[in-house]
């Protein structure tokens, strides 16, 4: 008979947790960094985990200098991980406390009495009491009231969409997206995250996913990973609050947004797929939601939102270049990469909110000396806001990748990779397959739900991050850093499952389609490059009237291009490109340079101008830069994605001094050259063209 498995502390199941987690050795410092302890806790807690473990039949194997790791049968530690997850553990953190204290107030629709809240989580009325003063000040900035009555209750009151607000920023801050995407039916054994699983719909989460895509294939793909997680969360979300009848009242919700036919037909089909019945009120908030992630990409052409952005982003790689000695700033994905990252999470750092990063402890140890550079970057370019290490280490993904894509090798077995946790640790994944298997070539990065709608022509395995909700033998899952033991089984995988292919006929349909289609895209990518620098012209602007200002400039910008590029009405170009403006100056930094663009469907097709201004024009806050030069840059709001990349890079070109000092020469034959000579070597990095010995 098996006898029940003794109570353990909340320290103790997560250091239990950590170890069935981990396939390789993990130190105390690690244990102690992930469960925000000190390392003496962690080694005051072993005696009693080995005592714990061994009344499982299980040993902890502690090597110096090496680390901790459990040793035991597969089967016994399932076993083990089973048993946790019904095991009832004798107290919860402060901060998980916290948390369930405020899903168990989101939950309610009645009062909950001081006494109920204090016997569920097994502390003192005080205590609960001083839980619920930190919570006051949070939820009264989120719209929401905490109601605080003797006789009464506590009760959490305010309109619907404040608390989904608050539920989606729970889910966002405390959950792995290997908790969001793993595969369904296998619960965490930790209380905070099988809550907030449960409160953002975790088993119909797929469900909504597919529901997105059907919507429209194309659509997703245009997202960053960040974006298309909080849309699939905030939508889980509100699926959810609606089934359990949380649904907006009248008056509680404004839509923000003009819902037009094909807005009104998403939405319909959205519904019926999801067997939702909405209210006007839910229609709107749902029409906001696709509204505002549809709009996400379309009015940029850029990857920046702002100049400023771009220059901080600029002086961080310079500064690990010149620690590191090796030349970052040309790598174009490592500029995108940290343009996409580091905004939003700048923004969440000022606002307060904390960053989780549960892989800080192994590229602390993995990553070292980059760690220390990179912290010394930051502290030296980001003044005035206290970075903490989980950012570093988001951004010591980015850099490690971009070394890594530095040392890159020819590849010739295509993968598929699917990758939840962020851009920086998909490239990571990628550049360190590339580097410890060089025959892998990584042909492109995808949800698993795109990934299982991709023709299995496309691709040879899928490399996922995350359990998948497919069969075992259809692809491998790795972590993003790669460990030696994952290298191990990678290789193995290869030989187990892509061997029993017929290899010749298989090669040849391999090198067949891929030179003819290589030879496609380079046709694609070089036509447009053309159409691009055929058309490019400098224009001398002279301003006759008095009080010229920027409104008047950018309305005579668009007057002159206007009828050799179809711009019909200009007044709406004018308006997106002064909005555009609002959003952050435009002015490159150190220079009289601005960028003007923006996508519009008042635009018929891709153009890039000069343009000097005589008189010059006034720009950015409070009119303080002056502006002598405007480099124009428009497009049509649909528009292929060679046709966006290629002017991408043109606008990173906008990183280079050698560039700038080009335009200043305002001689188009010169700048035309630079342009071209930039391009060609982005279509040989692009298409990874090699000479054939």
């Amino acid at each position: 008979m098996i006898q029940p498995m003794r109570k353990v502390s909340n320290r103790q199941r997560q250091i239990l947790e950590l170890l069935l987690s981990r396939q390789g050795e993990i130190t105390a410092g690690e244990i102690a960094d992930a469960i925000k302890v000190s390392t003496r806790t962690v080694h005051r807690e072993l005696p009693e985990i080995e005592s714990i473990l061994l009344a499982e039949g299980l040993t902890l194997s502690k090597k110096s200098g090496v680390g901790i790791q459990l040793q035991a049968e597969p089967g016994q530690l399932e076993a083990l991980s089973r048993r946790l997850l019904r095991l009832d553990t004798d107290a919860h953190t402060a901060d998980e406390r916290k948390v369930l204290i405020l899903c168990r107030l989101l939950d309610s629709v009645e009062p909950i009495k001081l006494f109920t809240l204090s016997h569920e989580l097994h502390v003192t009325e005080p205590t609960i009491s001083a839980d619920l003063d930190e919570h006051e000040d949070g939820l009264s900035k989120e719209g929401l009231t905490l109601v605080r009555r003797r006789g009464y209750g506590i009760q959490l009151v305010g309109p619907e969409p404040a608390k989904r607000s608050v539920i989606a920023r729970l889910a966002r801050d405390r959950l792995d997206d290997s908790d969001l995407f793993g595969k369904p039916g296998n619960p965490s054994p930790h209380p905070v995250t099988r809550k907030l699983l449960e409160m953002i719909g975790k088993s119909s989460f797929f469900r909504v996913e597919q529901a997105v895509w059907q919507l429209e294939e194309q659509w997703p793909t245009q997202l960053s990973e960040a974006a298309y997680t909080e849309l699939l969360i905030r939508l889980s979300v509100a699926i959810t609050r609606v089934r359990q009848g949380r649904c907006i009242k009248p008056g509680e919700y404004s839509a923000k947004s003009q819902a037009d036919r094909e807005t009104h037909s998403r939405l319909a089909l959205f519904a019926e797929l999801l067997e939702l019945d909405l209210s006007p009120e839910e229609s709107g908030y749902f029409a906001d939601l696709f509204s505002f992630w549809k709009g996400t990409p379309s009015q940029e052409l850029l990857l920046q939102d702002d100049m400023d952005m771009v220059e901080t982003v600029v002086n961080l790689i310079r500064f690990v270049e010149e620690r590191i000695k090796v030349p970052l700033l040309s790598d174009r994905s490592l500029v995108e990469g940290l343009l996409h990252h580091l905004k939003p999470a700048l923004e969440r750092i000022e606002q307060g909110e904390a960053i989780r990063n549960p892989l800080l402890s192994q590229i602390k140890r993995d990553f070292e000396s980059l760690f220390l550079t990179v912290r010394q970057a930051v502290d030296r370019t980001i003044r005035g806001l206290q970075i903490p290490d989980e950012e570093i280490g988001y951004l010591v993904m980015h850099f490690g990748a971009a070394l890594e894509r530095a040392k890159q090798f020819s590849r010739h077995v295509r993968a598929l990779i699917v990758c939840t946790s962020g851009i920086g640790s998909s490239k990571l994944l990628a550049a360190r397959i590339t580097k410890e298997l060089p025959q892998i070539d990584i042909v492109g990065h995808a949800s698993w739900f795109e990934a299982a709608h991709r023709p299995k022509e496309d691709y040879d395995l899928i490399i996922s991050t995350v359990d998948l909700p497919v069969e075992a033998d259809q692809y491998i899952k790795l972590s993003p850093l790669l460990t030696a033991d994952e290298t191990e089984r990678l290789r193995k995988f290869i030989q187990t499952i892509l061997i029993e292919r017929p290899s010749s006929e298989q090669d040849g349909i391999l090198q067949a389609g891929g030179t003819v289609d290589r030879l496609r895209m380079l046709k694609r990518y070089v036509e447009e490059m053309i159409r691009l620098l055929d058309r490019f012209e400098v224009y001398r602007l002279d301003g006759q009237r008095v009080n010229y200002e920027l409104r008047d400039v950018i309305t005579d910008i668009c007057r002159v291009v206007q009828q050799a590029y179809g711009i019909e009405p200009i007044e709406t170009v004018v308006s997106q490109l002064l909005a555009r403006e609002s959003y952050g100056s435009q002015v490159i930094p150190g220079t009289e340079l601005a960028l003007l663009h923006t996508r519009s469907d008042s635009v018929q097709e891709p153009l890039v101008a000069l343009f000097v201004l005589n008189p010059p024009v006034h720009m950015g806050p409070e009119g303080r830069h002056v502006v002598t030069q405007a480099l124009l840059m428009l497009a049509p709001m649909e528009l292929p994605r060679e046709s966006l990349e290629v002017l991408s890079e043109i606008s990173a070109m906008l990183l280079l001094p050698e560039f700038i000092v080009q335009l200043g020469t305002a001689d188009a034959e010169t700048i035309r050259r630079a342009i071209s000579e930039e391009l060609e070597q982005f279509i040989q990095t692009k298409m990874e063209w090699r000479e054939t010995k």
